[in-house]
């Protein structure tokens, strides 16, 4: 006959093994990622069989679900001790941020699933999407609390405000993961809450009005190509016309499931060719993938050579029309990217390198273009080019993961475009 005693010693057993199981899926999300983490891996991590870590969780989904919601939990319990315990018209973003630097596994996981879980296809898709939701209200009661104390101007819009905020952080907090020596979310959160205080366009009415004369020359934003892509080939029309419908295929196929859980057969198969003829073309996944991103650089290029400005203020302008032309006409490029960029948050991704690459590039390029707008007058003294340029691609990366989640609610070129009128007032 079973006990009280026994039943709620195998219960305890069973609680302790699920939760050394969740807890083993939690450390490989984030050292790993979670689509180059199996359940056998977690199984093994975990000790116990996979058909007994089955017993306790019918799918990766799940687990990946419960170690997101842990974390949410705790984020959001946090997130309301944080504003209680601050004074009338706090801005409690960079204490947060803090919290959220100081829990073990909460950036990585959270930067790369960002941008993963933008396909619709992927189990936190729906999760995520709630989450910025969640999150959007909880920060607009924030922003309005200071705005009516004053600590956020009161000629700022509250709702835009929110939206980019949230934008900017999630970009942030991507690109710490590449470039932690470079960009601290803390310390940009915290600038960005005493600009706020100031009046959208502010700038000192004794700095000297932008100069009129020919302003100094514009600096070129080198290729980002990943080492080991193939050169565009020559060869016959057939063969480019099949190369460019592999890389369109397999770039469709990364953006939904990302690299990790796509295989080369899952892209010959959407080309309408036999594996031998795609690693005929290219000769491994990883090869593929470098090409895969060399286009996506190469098609953004063209275009952003297509409106040269001859003044770097006009050039960092003119950027909301870029995003504006792609979310129109290559969505395909923004779901490729960000889904791309988050699963290669670990070191041990193929594309890992190429980003970290691709971001210092981006944030140099975006710096020298501040740094000449300030010195033709354009851009106010109190700004600093260099936490510009990483606020612009942290901000930009962050809109375009929104768009993604709600593509009717969140105009990433309007956003763009109020943020640098913002930081580059027209005198």
């Amino acid at each position: 006959m079973t006990t009280a005693a026994t039943r709620g010693s195998r219960q305890a057993r069973a609680a302790e093994t699920r939760q050394r199981i969740v807890d083993a899926a939690r450390e490989l999300f984030i050292s790993n990622g979670y689509r180059s983490t199996s359940l056998r891996d977690i199984a093994a991590a975990a000790s116990v069989s996979h058909p007994g870590l089955l017993g306790h969780f019918a799918s990766k989904d799940d687990l990946l679900a419960e170690v997101v919601a842990g974390f949410e939990d705790d984020n959001e319990k946090d997130f309301d001790l944080i504003a209680a315990a601050s004074e009338p018209g706090g801005l409690i973003f960079a204490d947060v941020a803090r919290r959220n630097a100081r829990t073990p596994g909460y950036l990585e996981l959270f930067a790369a699933l960002t941008g993963e879980a933008s396909a619709p296809e992927h189990p936190a898709h729906d999760r995520m999407r709630a989450r910025y939701a969640r999150l959007r209200s909880l920060s607009a009661e924030v922003l309005e609390d200071a705005a009516l104390h004053g600590s956020v101007d009161s000629d700022r819009d509250v709702s835009d405000e929110t939206t980019r905020h949230m934008a900017g952080w999630d970009g942030l907090q991507l690109i710490s993961q590449y470039l932690p020596d470079r960009v601290d979310v803390v310390d940009m959160l915290e600038e960005r809450e005493s600009l706020w205080a100031m009046p959208s366009g502010w700038r000192d009415p004794d700095q000297p009005a932008p100069a009129a004369d020919a302003a100094s020359p514009l600096p070129a934003l080198d290729g980002t190509a990943v080492e080991g892509a193939p050169e565009t080939d020559p060869g016959y029309a057939v063969g480019r016309r099949r190369r460019a419908q592999i890389l369109a295929d397999a770039m469709r196929l990364f953006s939904r499931a990302g690299y990790g859980d796509t295989s080369l057969r899952d892209i010959a198969e959407a080309v309408g060719v036999s594996k031998s003829t795609l690693l005929h073309h290219y000769a491994s996944k990883e090869l593929l993938l470098s090409a895969v991103l060399s286009e996506r650089d190469r098609s953004i290029q063209e275009r952003t050579d297509a409106h040269r400005a001859e003044r770097a203020a006009d050039v960092l302008r003119a950027i909301h029309e870029g995003a504006r032309v792609n979310a129109l006409d290559e969505p395909g490029l923004i779901e490729v990217y960000a889904v791309l960029s988050c699963e290669a948050v670990p070191a041990g991704h193929p594309a890992h390198d190429y980003f970290t690459e691709r971001f210092r590039r981006v944030i140099d390029h975006f710096a020298e273009l501040f740094r000449l707008a300030q010195v033709d007058g354009d851009l106010p003294d109190h700004r600093d080019p260099e936490h510009e340029a990483v606020w612009l691609l942290a901000l930009w990366d962050g809109l375009q993961y929104q768009w993604l989640y709600d593509r009717d609610a969140v105009d990433v070129a309007a956003h763009l475009r109020a943020h640098l009128e913002d930081v580059l007032p027209r005198v």
